[in-house]
C-alpha cells in the first residue's frame, strides 16, 4: 500500500507517535503539547496529519483553520489555513512525504501560510509559496511564507 496523508486520531497512540519526532531532538517543532491539550479538551476534530510507512508515523504536520477577522497576511483579509510543524523523520527524507502533506495542505481550498525554518526555504518556493514582507511588529522573528490557491 502507498504511504498517503490522513488526518491523525487524537488519542494516547498518536502521543506515543508524537513522541518519536520530539526524541530527533527537533523540540521546537514537537507537537505533544498541542496533543495533550486537545486531548483534555477533548477535541473531535484533529488539525493533525500524518503519512505512516509500514505502521510507523514518519511525517507529521498540524494544519489550523484561522478566520479572517485575524488574518495579518492576506490582502484582502481571508479565512486561511496555517501549516505548521511540518517534519519527518530521519530515514524517510528524500521520500517525497514533505511535499505530499503540503500538496495535501493545498487541497483543502484555502489559502495557507507557514513559517519556514531556515534551509527550507528552496523546498517551499518550489511548491508555490512566496515570502511575506517582513513586519518586525507582526512577524516577531519568523519567516512568514504564503500560498494562494490558483482562482
Amino acid at each position: 500500500m502507498t504511504p498517503h496523508v490522513q488526518k491523525l486520531q487524537i488519542n494516547y497512540k498518536t502521543l506515543e507517535e508524537f513522541r518519536k519526532f520530539r526524541e530527533n531532538g527537533l523540540e521546537e517543532l514537537s507537537m505533544l503539547e498541542d496533543l495533550k491539550a486537545d486531548l483534555v479538551e477533548d477535541h473531535t476534530d484533529s488539525p493533525f496529519y500524518g503519512i505512516y510507512e509500514e505502521g510507523k508515523l514518519v511525517a507529521r504536520m498540524s494544519l489550523y483553520q484561522i478566520n479572517e477577522k485575524y488574518d495579518r497576511y492576506f490582502e484582502p483579509p481571508t479565512t486561511y489555513h496555517e501549516l505548521m510543524k511540518l517534519e519527518v523523520l530521519p530515514g524517510y527524507k528524500g521520500k517525497g512525504y514533505g511535499a505530499q502533506m503540503v500538496q495535501h495542505a493545498k487541497t483543502q481550498g484555502l489559502p495557507i501560510k507557514t513559517n519556514v525554518r531556515l534551509g527550507a526555504q528552496d523546498f517551499f518556493l518550489q511548491l508555490g509559496f512566496k515570502p511575506v514582507k517582513y513586519d518586525p511588529v507582526r512577524d516577531r522573528g519568523e519567516n512568514p511564507y504564503v500560498w494562494h490557491p490558483e482562482a
